[in-house]
C-alpha cells in the first residue's frame, strides 16, 4: 500500500495550499515551510515550522506542517501528536485530517476509520481513502463495507494485487461469485506465473457455475507434473458439474492417492457416489479414507449418510455418534443424524436431536431449518403453538442466511398453509431470486397467485410453463446421472479409490 502513502502525502501538501488565506497560510514563513516540504527538506521544515509556532501556537496549519515534516522523518508519534492539535483546533481541516488517517492506517489501528470516513465525506469520489478504508473493513472481517469502498476504488486497487484479492474474497465470502471473477482475472494478469491466482480464478468460476471456464482455467495447472492434488480436486469438481462423471472420478482418485491424508478429497467423492445413488463404493472409499484418518469426523458424518441411504441405520448413527465425540463442536453430525432420523419418520427424535444442538448453536442457520420442518412434518395445524413455532425458526433461518434456499421455500409453504398470502409470495420471490431454478418456489409462487387472485400481471401461464421446462430438464439430469454408476476395482487394498 505504498502507493496510498505517497498519494496522501501528495493530497495532504494539495489540501494545505488550497486553503490560503486560511490562519497563518500565504505568509513567507508558511511558504518558506511548503517549500522545505517540497525539497524534501524535512529538518529544515520542521526547525521553521517550530519557530512559527512559538509565535502563532493556536494555527492548525503549522501543527498540520509539524505532522507532515515529523512524518517524513519517521517520528511518527510525534508526528500524530501534532496532527491531533491541529483537528483540536480545527476538527474539519483536510490536510490533517489525511495526516492523521496516514499513520494510523501504517499502524494497523481501528482509529484510522472514523478520520478516513470524514475525508470521504468532504471528497467522496477520493479513491485512497475508499481503498484504505476497505482495506480496514476486510480486516475486521466486514465484508459489506470492505466491498462498498473497495467498488469506490477499483480503479485505483487494479494494479494492487493484496487489495483485489481482499475484494475478491469478500465477494466470494458475501456469495457474490460473479461478480468476484473479473477481479481474480485482473490478479491472474498483474500474476500470469501465480499458480494460487489462477487457481483462485477457477474457483470463482466454479462457483458461478461456469464450470467450462474453470476447467478451462485449471489446464496449465493440471499439466504440471505432478500436479498440486487441490487443483485434482477442483477440476474434479468442474467435470462432475459438466456431466463428465468419468473424468471427475479419474482425478479425484488421483487427489486421493497423492495426499491420501486431505479428509475433503474422500467427502468429495462420497458426494459424486451420492449423486449418482452409488453408495456403497462411497463407503468402501470413505472406509479407506479412515484407515489414513481415523480421527476425522468429517468422514464419519459422510460415512453415515451413505450408511442410511443404504438403510443401514445402526451403522449410520454410530457414525454420527462418533463424529460429535471427535468434535463436540461440529454441528454436521447432528444435522446428518436428524435427517437420517426424519427418513426413518422417527420426528420426535429428530426434533429432540436438533433442539439439543440449538442450544450451543443458535445462530445455525440449517438447525433453524430443520427444527422448522420436522415441526411442520409433524403435521401442526396453522393456529397451534408447534406451527407458530415453525414459522418462527424458519423466519429465523432465513435472517441468518437470507440466501438460505431451502428456509425460504419452507417459510413460502407455512404461509401459503396458514393464508398469509402476500407472505407466501414475497418468499417464493425471494427464493427464485437466489435459485431461479427452484421449482418447490416456483410451484408455491403459481398456488399463491391463484389463491390470492392478484395476478394482475398476467404471470401465471408463463410461470405454469417454466415449471414444466424445470421438470422436464430434471428428468433428463437425473436420467443423466442414473445411467451412470461407479464400480470398484477388484486390486489391491492399498490401491484406495474409485476406477
Amino acid at each position: 500500500m505504498s502507493r496510498f502513502k505517497a498519494l496522501l502525502f501528495l493530497f495532504a501538501l494539495v489540501a494545505l495550499q488550497s486553503g490560503i488565506g486560511q490562519s497563518a497560510q500565504g505568509t513567507d514563513a508558511v511558504r518558506s515551510i511548503e517549500a522545505a516540504l517540497n525539497a524534501r527538506d524535512f529538518n529544515h521544515a520542521l526547525q521553521l515550522t517550530q519557530g512559527q509556532l512559538q509565535r502563532s501556537p493556536k494555527d492548525f496549519t503549522l501543527w498540520t506542517l509539524k505532522g507532515i515534516a515529523l512524518s517524513r522523518l519517521g517520528r511518527d508519534k510525534e508526528a500524530l501528536s501534532a496532527y491531533n492539535t491541529a483537528l483540536r483546533i480545527s476538527p474539519d481541516y483536510l490536510a490533517a485530517l489525511e495526516g492523521a488517517a496516514e499513520l494510523e492506517y501504517n499502524a494497523g489501528s481501528n482509529r484510522a476509520v472514523p478520520l478516513l470516513n470524514r475525508i470521504a465525506k468532504f471528497r467522496p469520489q477520493d479513491r485512497t481513502s475508499h481503498a484504505m478504508l476497505g482495506v480496514l473493513a476486510y480486516k475486521q472481517r466486514d465484508c459489506a463495507s470492505a466491498v462498498k469502498h473497495f467498488r469506490a476504488s477499483q480503479q485505483l486497487i487494479e494494479v494492487q494485487p493484496v487489495a483485489l484479492a481482499q475484494f475478491g474474497s469478500c465477494l466470494m465470502e458475501l456469495q457474490q461469485a460473479g461478480d468476484a471473477i473479473p477481479v481474480f482475472e485482473q490478479i491472474q494478469k498483474l500474476q500470469p506465473e501465480d499458480p494460487h491466482a489462477r487457481y483462485n480464478l477457477a474457483v470463482a468460476q466454479l462457483s458461478a457455475h461456469r464450470a467450462k471456464d474453470a476447467i478451462a482455467t485449471l489446464q496449465p495447472l493440471l499439466q504440471t507434473d505432478p500436479p498440486d492434488p487441490d487443483v485434482l480436486d477442483l477440476a474434479s469438481s468442474a467435470y462432475e458439474e459438466t456431466g463428465d462423471t468419468p473424468q471427475a472420478v479419474t482425478l479425484l482418485r488421483e487427489a486421493i492417492v497423492r495426499d491420501p491424508k486431505k479428509p475433503r478429497y474422500y467427502v468429495d467423492f462420497a458426494a459424486i457416489s451420492f449423486n449418482h445413488e452409488s453408495f456403497q463404493v462411497g463407503v468402501d472409499v470413505i472406509s479407506a479414507g479412515l484407515k489414513q484418518l481415523p480421527e476425522a469426523p468429517s468422514l464419519y458424518v459422510a460415512r453415515g449418510i451413505l450408511y442410511i441411504q443404504l438403510g443401514q441405520f445402526e451403522k449410520g448413527e454410530s457414525d454420527f455418534t462418533t463424529a460429535t465425540q471427535l468434535d463436540p463442536g461440529q454441528t454436521s453430525s447432528a444435522v446428518a443424524e436428524g435427517l437420517a432420523l426424519v427418513q426413518q419418520s422417527n420426528l420426535d427424535q429428530a426434533l429432540t436431536t436438533v433442539r439439543s444442538q440449538l442450544k450451543s448453536h443458535p445462530k445455525d442457520a440449517f438447525l433453524q431449518y430443520m427444527q422448522a420442518q420436522i415441526l411442520f412434518q409433524q403435521g401442526a395445524d396453522p393456529e397451534t403453538p408447534q406451527f407458530k413455532e415453525a414459522v418462527t425458526a424458519a423466519v429465523r433461518s432465513t435472517q441468518l442466511n437470507p440466501d438460505f434456499v431451502l428456509a425460504r421455500d419452507l417459510l413460502g409453504n407455512l404461509y401459503l398453509k396458514s393464508g398469509e398470502i402476500d407472505k407466501s409470495i414475497e418468499q417464493s420471490r425471494r427464493g427464485l431470486q437466489a435459485s431461479p431454478s427452484d421449482q418447490e418456489a416456483l410451484y408455491h409462487l403459481i398456488q399463491a397467485l391463484r389463491h390470492s387472485g392478484k395476478d394482475r400481471k398476467g404471470e401465471l401461464p408463463a410461470l405454469v410453463k417454466r415449471l414444466a421446462v424445470l421438470r422436464q430438464e430434471s428428468r433428463n439430469t437425473e436420467a443423466a446421472g442414473a445411467r451412470y454408476r461407479l464400480y470398484e476395482s477388484k486390486s489391491s487394498d492399498n490401491d484406495a479409490g474409485p476406477r
